[in-house]
């Protein structure tokens, strides 16, 4: 944590425009995927968007309903074929399309927040990774810290970049992917951190989810921003070993509901479903400060003398 000699007090801007993307990906395709993710960047930004916030894993997409070929004690040979095309699409935290996307940062002058599996650059392990990217290009990495039942098949669990937090003009803004909000301490590392914008990148549209980012945002009085995927079965190559996987399932696999929550548990835009779409909302940052008055959870609501928390920074 800063020593009080070293924080910078600073007046922060009253008003955000937040543009919440939920897209489709093409699974497996990294090129199509960035192209698409670069279109919509530009089209935020020219509707005023000042943060633009893409889901979990949009490059190259989340494989719903895939098992790549594991069970316990075995793999197959078309599963590997299949992972190892996903492997291939996956990114490097310092690779050219991530350079692309800083690229598209600094040209609109926006905070971007992007989902997307890292494939690391000395080892053979994949990682399910947001980036946190300013309008000078400079990048934040945050890697999942557990990976969700069998995404464990899939990717690692984090071995670094747990819990960065970024500088905005409108307050400290951090990253949990998805189920690690489940995690009650990985949210103490971002509240300890003084969140004011909390991004959720997540593959998660069960009902309960909705009440989850609800109680997040009063229990951190901070901007909850929801970032779901939709995923449809068009979302897949054909050409898939295991295609046939998907069969029996219904042809919407994931549905979106992405929102934005203010800091006493409201909605502050509309919650879509089953479709893309972007969603803008323009967030009044004085609420964060507001709604501290008689709950602020690492401040005067704590109790460090009777509970103690520290985390790897």
């Amino acid at each position: 944590m800063l020593l009080q000699e070293e924080v910078t007090v600073r007046d922060l801007r009253n008003n955000l425009r937040v543009a919440v993307v939920q897209a489709e990906p093409a699974l497996f395709d990294q090129k199509t995927c960035l192209e698409k993710a670069l279109k919509k960047i530009e089209e935020c930004a020219e509707n005023g968007a000042e943060l633009v916030v893409f889901p979990e894993l949009y490059i190259p997409g989340y494989p719903f309903g895939m098992n790549f070929g594991f069970a316990t004690g075995c793999r197959n040979a078309p599963g590997r074929e299949d992972w190892k095309r996903y492997y291939d699409n996956s990114l490097l935290a310092d690779g050219p399309e991530i350079g692309q996307l800083c690229d598209a940062a600094k040209k609109h002058g926006i905070y971007l927040s992007m989902g997307y599996s890292e494939r690391d650059g000395v080892t053979g392990t994949l990682y399910n990774s947001n980036v946190m990217i300013d309008p000078e290009g400079r990048r934040m990495n945050h890697r999942k810290l557990k990976p969700t039942g069998s995404e464990r098949l899939v990717w690692g669990d984090a071995n670094r970049d747990y819990f960065p937090v970024m500088d905005t003009p409108w307050g400290p803004m951090g990253c949990l992917i998805c189920w690690e909000s489940y995690m009650p301490l990985a949210r103490v590392a971002l509240y300890e951190q003084g969140i004011s914008l909390y991004i959720s990148a997540n593959t998660n549209d069960n009902p309960e989810w909705q009440d989850t980012i609800r109680h997040i945002a009063i229990e951190g009085h901070c901007y909850f921003i929801n970032a779901d995927l939709l995923i449809t079965k068009a979302s897949y190559p054909k050409d898939l070993n295991e295609i046939h996987a998907l069969d029996a399932r219904p042809d919407i696999l994931c549905r979106g509901g992405s929102c934005i929550i203010d800091p006493f548990g409201h909605l502050v835009s509309e919650c879509i479903w089953d479709e893309e779409a972007v969603i803008y909302a323009d967030l009044d940052m004085q609420k964060v400060p507001a709604s501290k008055m008689e709950h602020d959870v690492c401040g005067h609501y704590a109790r460090p003398d009777v509970l103690r928390f520290d985390f790897d920074r």
